[in-house]
This record gives structure tokens, sequence and C-alpha cells, in this order.
């Protein structure tokens, strides 16, 4: 998409957004409030708000313990079923912040990706942006969840240097030229190049190691080192 956006010529303004201790600000209350907005009613909402009702805390100093206290905030960490409540959680937030910005893909307009506690917002403007972000911190805020200025940054992808300003919290967010989103390094140039220098770089080190490690090694059969090759191709299909 950045890739179309450039060679077109269309700016993509964009907000790689991260929140403050995700999984720790849900509450509880408005948790519930979302499944019942989304149907999620009866025995399994009930299943789910049991799991939550009967969590206690209590806080301990050296030997000194408190008395138990009710947990009405934050996913418990660990449970399987956690990254599903805060996708339904975050899934409302992000419908009700959505307006009528967004970049054109075909026949859809994107206005935000979201994975986690990772959000990029996509605006054709700064303007746009900032009136996305705007209403994106206002529901994250209403929700009990913060955007984190220290860990969130701007980019603009367009053949002209362009600034862009988002104001968040009284705070500006930074600006920045390239940004790694998921593990993929993302440029405001819009190309990949420097992506797939990287990965050709991390699979070379891979191979180096693995030759250092695994086909000079005298303790290894010639049939385990000759069946490598092929369970490398095999598995770099898989992976790809």
């Amino acid at each position: 998409m950045l890739e179309s956006s450039w060679e077109f010529d269309q700016p993509v303004h964009m907000c790689f957004v991260n929140l403050e201790k995700a999984f720790d600000r849900v509450l509880h209350g408005i948790l519930w409030e979302v499944h019942w907005e989304y149907r999620v009613r009866g025995p399994l909402l009930r299943t789910v708000r049991f799991l939550y009702n009967r969590s206690r805390s209590l806080v301990r100093i050296a030997s000194c313990k408190s008395d138990l206290f009710p947990v009405y905030v934050g996913l418990q960490q660990g449970c399987p079923l956690s990254p599903v409540l805060f996708i339904v959680f975050m899934d409302r937030i992000s419908r009700r912040s959505q307006g009528l910005e967004g970049v054109r893909f075909g026949d859809h307009r994107i206005s935000s990706l979201l994975f986690a506690n990772y959000v990029v917002l996509l605006a054709p403007s700064s303007l746009d942006l900032q009136h996305v972000l705007g209403h994106f911190a206002a529901e994250c805020e209403a929700a009990g969840m913060r955007v984190s200025t220290s860990k969130s940054e701007a980019m603009v992808l367009d053949r002209k240097k362009v600034a862009c300003t988002l104001p968040v919290g009284g705070e500006v967010l930074p600006q920045v030229e390239k940004f790694k989103y998921l593990g993929v390094l993302f440029t405001s140039e819009g190309r990949m190049d420097h992506e797939i220098d990287r990965r050709i770089g991390a699979a070379a080190a891979v191979m180096r190691s693995t030759y250092w490690s695994v086909v000079v090694k005298k303790e290894l059969s010639r049939k385990a080192k000759l069946d490598l090759p092929v369970n490398l191709h095999s598995y770099s299909h898989l992976w790809s």
C-alpha cells in the first residue's frame, strides 16, 4: 500500500500509537459494557465475568501483608483469554474514533491498523491525522486508556519534506523518517529496500552461525549435515 501511494504521489500521514500499560488499564465495567453491546451475553458473559469477579489482590511489604481487596481494572496476565478480551475492548475504541478520514486502497478506505496495543492511524493530510488522533485519544481516555507520548511517533510518506505536528496531552509527538512496526521497518520513502537488506543480513548471519556450529563440527554425522540444507529450504518456504 505504501509503495503504491509513493508511486502515484499520494501522501500518507501516519501516527504510530503505543498505549501506556495497555492490559493493566482495561476497566472491567467498560469491558462488560462492550460485550453487552456486541451481543456477547448469557452463560458466556457470566463465565468470563466469573473469572474476574473472584479476583483478589494484596500488598506485601517484607513480611507484612495487607487484607485482600477486589480488583476492578486490568486483564489477567498469562491467561489465553486476555488477548481476545483486549481485542474486543480496543475494537469499540477504534470504531468510535473512525471518521471519514483514511487512506484509499482500492475500493476500501483504511484509517487504522491495530495489533494488540500497537496502533497505526492513517490519513491523507496532517490536519486529517490530527483530527483522527484527537478522536482516538479522547475515546481512549473515556475508556481508561492513555496514549504513551514517549513511545508514539509520526511519519509522513511524501516525495517532499512535510512537517506533521501532532499534539497529544500537551505534548507534540516526534516526527521520524523510519519506524519499526511489528518487526518490519517502514520508511518515509515507502520503499522496502532497507527492510529487505536487513532481512538478508539477518539470514546471512544465521547461515554463518549455522556453518560454524553445525557444518564444521566433527561430532555430527555426514547424513545430518546433508539433511540440513533440505530442512532449511523446506522451513524457509513454510515461514515465508
